[in-house]
């Protein structure tokens, strides 16, 4: 039986991917950023109980470059999840499942993140 008929696979390097399979991935790698940085939360809470040398010593290491970074990314993480999460509610109800509206609702889900992440550190500071 010979098989050269059928199609091949196409390969990563030929093949773009659409934005909603990209935004799939990164709502599942946002997830799990989420979970360490409950973890980093959990830290926090802990050391501000533990007494005003641990919560110095935990607020010197946050206040550094990479500190703040992983700050920043977490809460991109968290605008992104919740946003993206509020499209997959929509999906629920059956509406904008079109190619054309998922494709809207992508973007709309990324420039909300960047928009929601920005006024969040704009506000913090």
């Amino acid at each position: 039986m010979s098989n050269y008929d059928r199609p091949l696979s196409p390969h990563i390097s030929i093949y773009r991917w659409p934005i909603t399979m990209a935004l799939s991935i990164l709502h599942r790698i946002s997830g799990i950023g989420l979970s360490v940085g409950f973890i980093v939360l959990v830290a926090w809470l802990f050391d501000a109980a533990s007494g005003p040398d641990a919560y110095a010593v935990f607020m010197s290491v946050m206040d550094t470059l990479i500190g703040k970074l992983l700050l920043v990314a977490w809460s991109f993480a968290f605008f992104y999840h919740l946003s993206n999460g509020a499209r997959h509610l929509l999906w629920d109800t059956g509406r904008g499942l079109e190619k054309s509206q998922a494709n809207l609702s992508s973007w709309l889900v990324l420039i909300a993140t960047v928009a929601l992440t920005a006024a969040f550190w704009w506000l913090a500071s």
